[in-house]
C-alpha cells in the first residue's frame, strides 16, 4: 500500500463528496469537478493553493497537526476520517500509529489462555476476539455456535472478511449483506491507514480484490469507519432471525485486537432464540 497514493486518493475522494452548498460556497452549473475545487479547499483551510495541492499529491510528511486539523475542518471530516488522515500523516513520517510495533508475521497470534478463560466466563452472550486482519481468534461456546457458518470445518483460521465476500452463505447469514460488506471494508481501510506496512492485511486486501468485484469497488471508495456499538440483524441456520446489540472492547494487552460482545434485548424473541442456540451449542460443540 503506497502511502502517497493512499493520501492522494483519500483527500480527493473527500473533496469530491463535499458540495459547495454544504461548504457554504456558491455553486453554479459550470463546475467541471464533483464536489469542491482544490482552490476552495485551500481557502477554507487557510493554506495556499500550492500547499494544499502538494498535500493532495500525497506529500503529507511533515505536515503540522494544525494544518491537518484545518484541512479536516475544511473537508468536514468526521472523527473517524480525521483520525485516518492523522494516521496517514504519521505513517508518512515513519511513526507507528497507536504505539503498535510493525508486524513481522502475517500468521494469526494464538490467544492467551487467560483471554480464553475470560471469554468462557461469558455465557449468555456471543463473545469473540478478532485481530486487524478480521481473523476470528477465539470465541466463547455460544460464539462458536453463532459463528458456525464462518468457522466451518475448522481447517483454517476463520476470517470474517473472507466469509463476507467469498462465501455464498454470507448472504443468508447477513440479511443486510450490503451494509455489512461496506462496514467490513471501511474498518479494514481504517486499519490500513494505521499500519501501511502490515503484510498480512496487504495480502488479504490483494486476495479479496482479486476475487470480489464488490470488495474492489468498496475499497476504491476510501471510506473509513470504526465499529463501536450498534445493532445488527442475522439469520442463523439453526434458530433463524436474530437482532443483536453489539459493543466493541479494545484489548489493551494486544494492540489491535478487540473483543466483540453481542447481546439480545431481554425478553425479546431474539433473546429466546439466543437461549435456544445456547442449548443447541451444548449438544453440538464446535472448535475454533
Amino acid at each position: 500500500m503506497d502511502n502517497k497514493a493512499e493520501v492522494r486518493e483519500f483527500l480527493m475522494s473527500r473533496r469530491a463528496k463535499l458540495t459547495p452548498e454544504a461548504a457554504g460556497l456558491p455553486g453554479g452549473a459550470n463546475r467541471r469537478v464533483p464536489g469542491l475545487r482544490r482552490t476552495e479547499v485551500a481557502i477554507l483551510a487557510g493554506v495556499s493553493v500550492e500547499y494544499y495541492a502538494k498535500l493532495e499529491r500525497g506529500a503529507i510528511a511533515g505536515a503540522s497537526a494544525s494544518v491537518l486539523d484545518s484541512v479536516s475542518r475544511a473537508l468536514q471530516l468526521d472523527d473517524t476520517e480525521r483520525a485516518h488522515l492523522l494516521d496517514l500523516a504519521r505513517a508518512a513520517d515513519g511513526i507507528p500509529a497507536s504505539g503498535r510495533a510493525r508486524r513481522r508475521s502475517s500468521r494469526p497470534a494464538a490467544p492467551r489462555p487467560s483471554l480464553e478463560w475470560a471469554l468462557a466466563a461469558i455465557t449468555d452472550a456471543v463473545a469473540f476476539v478478532r485481530d486487524t486482519h478480521q481473523n476470528l481468534l477465539a470465541t466463547n461456546e455460544l460464539g462458536r455456535a453463532f459463528y458456525s457458518p464462518v468457522i466451518g470445518d475448522g481447517g483454517r483460521t476463520p476470517n470474517l472478511a473472507r466469509f463476507q465476500f467469498l462465501d455464498p452463505a454470507a448472504r443468508d447469514f447477513y440479511p443486510d449483506w450490503d451494509l455489512f460488506a461496506a462496514m467490513c471494508v471501511n474498518i479494514m481501510r481504517a486499519e490500513a491507514g494505521r499500519d501501511p506496512h502490515d503484510k498480512g492485511l496487504q495480502d488479504l486486501v490483494g486476495e479479496l480484490s482479486t476475487q470480489s468485484e464488490t470488495f474492489r469497488t468498496l475499497w476504491a471508495a476510501h471510506n473509513v469507519r470504526t465499529h463501536g456499538s450498534g445493532t445488527k440483524r442475522f439469520h442463523h441456520p439453526v434458530v433463524g432471525e436474530l437482532t443483536l446489540a453489539y459493543e466493541e472492547l479494545a484489548i489493551t494487552a494486544e494492540a489491535g485486537h478487540i473483543m466483540m460482545v453481542y447481546t439480545a434485548e431481554p425478553g425479546s424473541p431474539s433473546a429466546e432464540r439466543l437461549q435456544l442456540l445456547a442449548s443447541w451449542a451444548a449438544k453440538h460443540p464446535t472448535t475454533v
